[in-house]
């Protein structure tokens, strides 16, 4: 009798700390494993800001144990609000519910075929091509490139998924196509959640993942870089997107040809150059900006102003779906978005400027818009915003056609309203001082 006495003792103390509902309230001493001296000595480890592990039971401990009592030993508890890839950030929740993953990086990279034994094993994730996962990342002496190579770079440059308009009454988000929330009044909103709002705004236009920065259409220096090493290319901007309301908003705030009504815009795409053309735009914008100092009077650096120009394309470029660029050395379209302005082409189309030999844009979107012009069929119109390097800008009035430079001390041109003038002209007369931003599609 006694000596089952130690038995019984063991099974009820299994039950009470593996059986579910049961809870441990007392745990013994390890008296099997007692401590080391070493381990006795050395002070107790730091906190630590990682996930804690989940512990561990002996195997043939608990099978031992549960085939005492007759049943199987109920599997741990290992929830976790931790991200199951990096085991770092909380999971993502949408509004609806919560995802495995903290990010669509960390969910990419959980899909990753796993690395071949004893080659990459011992390198860190986040060490690897983020697009093959394989091989390690590309380092040029200077910084390391987010792929292994050129071929990881272009393929997941051409797995960045085309945006589709989503259906009417549907979510904005990208991707999503669950119903818009419905406003008091009865209307469609633009997004099903709150989460999905501030996504579809503020999504980075480059790898569409991660937000935007405050100042920037990409959400770091990688993407940034990214787009421009690829560049010239454009990128089009999701409908909810707080850049394609602002340049919807100054579409439409600038249109003032009395008598029209402002047609809708159906489109809006980045437009990225190379970083070569944006060196010499950047470095012009310095000249300009340290003689005239107009960062201390409240302006932008270079007194840069956004200024729309209309010209004629040949192509369906900016009709849905349309990215590529035409072959057709005479679409000005494709021209100006590939390669910028050029002066040396002025006066090929028109024949002559009221302002000379410039390159001429506009603060009115209705003047620029009869400039525009399809040598195609298409449903849209395309209008060009541009960045210009305003600077110091001489007020005229009157037709000066002879000039090939601003007047001396100034850097740009600005004809008024009023005299020969219905509408206000922007010129500049060097290539440097523009570049195209946005290419904006409208209807007719």
């Amino acid at each position: 009798m006694a000596s089952h006495i130690p038995m019984a003792l063991s099974l009820l103390h299994t039950f009470a700390t593996q059986y579910p509902g049961g809870k441990q309230l007392w745990t013994p001493p390890n008296v099997t494993n007692p401590p080391t001296a070493a381990a006795s000595q050395n002070p107790p480890a730091a906190p630590s800001t990682a996930p804690m592990p989940v512990p561990q039971r002996s195997s043939t401990a608990s099978s031992a144990a549960a085939a005492a009592i007759g049943a199987t030993p109920p599997a741990l508890n290992t929830t976790s609000n931790v991200c199951e890839n990096c085991q770092l950030r909380p999971k993502y929740s949408d509004g609806y519910k919560v995802h495995p993953y903290c990010s669509k990086s960390c969910a990419n990279q959980a899909k990753l075929p796993a690395q071949p034994p004893n080659v990459t094993s011992s390198i860190p994730k986040s060490a690897n091509c983020d697009f093959c996962g394989v091989r390690p990342k590309f380092f040029d002496g200077n910084r390391t490139h987010p792929f292994c190579s050129r071929a990881c770079s272009k393929n997941a440059l051409a797995k960045i998924p085309v945006l589709k308009p989503n259906a009417k009454g549907t979510c904005h988000a990208p991707g999503c196509q669950k119903p818009a929330h419905t406003n008091g009044n009865g209307s469609a909103g633009s997004y099903c959640s709150l989460a999905h709002k501030t996504i579809g705004e503020t999504i980075c236009l480059m790898c569409r993942q991660a937000p935007k920065l405050a100042q920037s259409h990409f959400c770091g220096s990688t993407c940034a870089d990214d787009a421009e090493k690829n560049g010239p290319m454009m990128l089009e901007v999701p409908a909810g997107h707080a850049t394609f309301k602002s340049v919807a908003d100054q579409f439409k705030a600038s249109w003032r040809h009395s008598g029209t009504i402002c047609p809708p815009v159906r489109r809006v795409y980045k437009i990225v150059a190379p970083q070569a053309s944006m060196a010499s735009y950047k470095a012009y914008q310095t000249k300009v900006e340290s003689t005239g100092n107009f960062v201390a009077s409240g302006r932008s650096a270079g007194n840069e102003n956004r200024r729309w120009h209309g010209t004629r394309r040949e192509c369906h470029l900016g009709d849905k779906g349309q990215t590529q660029f035409c072959a057709s050395t005479t679409c000005s379209l494709c021209c100006i978005v590939k390669l910028s302005f050029d002066i040396s082409l002025w006066g090929t189309k028109t024949g002559w400027g009221r302002f000379g030999k410039g390159i001429y844009t506009s603060s009115t979107s209705s003047k620029s818009n009869d400039y525009s012009h399809n040598d195609c069929t298409s449903s849209l119109k395309a209008i060009l915003l541009n960045k210009v390097i305003v600077g110091k800008g001489c007020k005229l009035t009157q037709d000066n056609p002879n000039l090939t430079a601003p007047p001396p001390g100034y850097d740009s041109v600005l004809a008024e309203k009023g005299g020969s003038l219905n509408y206000d002209e922007l010129v500049v007369y060097t290539n440097d001082a523009i570049r195209p931003s946005f290419l904006v599609m409208y209807e007719p």
